[in-house]
């Protein structure tokens, strides 16, 4: 994968943790010494943001002799980047690079779980990462397997009963309305029943989106409206895991909708810095 973060963000990362200089290298007078280092996985993961941690060691001044790409699998104790320079120059980068590897491993490694539970299904994760970091998110998400399924409010049609509140007449009434408005766009619905997402499927929805419905009455929605001509996509969202991924695709959903790779452990990365 390329490098999702442009040299702009990174250079502003290295702002932030060396905004002055790097007071324990340089006082100790080791700056200038020939140095390696090498970041290696402290247990199983995925690996993603390699690029970017890569790219930030070459900002600081040093040079990269290998790096693992994103999406791939790292063994516990597997060396996936190696890199060279000054004893400076790999100090300043150390940090970000290993924090901002381990964030996005964290969270390819989550996503990449959850589609293995549920081979043959889609994987998508919403839009609740952390303000600030869509873009290294997004890439996480994809590196572990899974796809996105809302980058913003401005791309989809998603019809929350925050929504709805503020509605009148029926609902086949503003579907149709919005597919006039929209007509290249799917109509995704938001329910919390399996009474409202039979009523908004049989209203022309194209995706019944359940709130945190479980698989049984995943597979209660499925079974009611597979007879509309098109069937909608039944997708689960709000709870949605690993340890319930394969109950819903068993209850026949193709798609889920998740924000777990968001929330977790970062993954563990050991990094050594020795001379050269």
């Amino acid at each position: 994968m390329p490098t999702i973060l442009p040299d702009a963000a990174l250079d502003a990362l290295l702002a932030q943790d060396v905004p002055y200089g790097d007071l324990t290298t340089e006082s100790l007078a080791i700056a200038g010494r020939p140095a390696r280092m090498l970041f290696a996985a402290r247990g199983a993961m995925v690996l993603a943001g390699t690029e970017e941690a890569a790219r930030l060691v070459e900002k600081a001044g040093g040079h990269i002799l290998r790096v693992e790409p994103s999406g791939a699998a790292a063994e516990a104790g597997a060396v996936f980047l190696e890199a060279a320079g000054t004893a400076g120059s790999l100090h300043r980068a150390w940090k970000v690079a290993q924090t901002l590897v381990e964030y996005a491993s964290g969270i390819a490694t989550r996503a990449r779980r959850i589609v293995e539970a549920a081979p043959g299904v889609t994987v998508a994760c919403t839009r609740k990462n952390f303000p600030g970091s869509k873009d290294l998110s997004v890439k996480a998400v994809q590196a572990g397997g899974a796809v996105m399924h809302r980058l913003g409010l401005s791309e989809t049609l998603l019809v929350f009963p925050e929504h709805r509140a503020f509605l009148t007449g029926a609902p086949s009434e503003w579907i149709a309305a919005l597919r006039r408005k929209a007509p290249e766009k799917k109509i995704v619905v938001e329910v919390g029943s399996v009474e409202e997402a039979v009523a908004f499927a049989r209203a022309g929805a194209d995706v019944i989106q359940l709130e945190k419905l479980p698989p049984a009455a995943a597979r209660a929605v499925i079974e009611a409206t597979q007879g509309l001509a098109p069937p909608p996509v039944v997708a689960p969202a709000g709870g949605v895991t690993e340890a319930n991924a394969a109950a819903y695709a068993a209850a026949g959903c193709r798609l889920l909708v998740t924000s777990a790779p968001f929330f977790g452990q970062p993954a563990d990365v050991k990094v050594t810095l020795l001379p050269a």
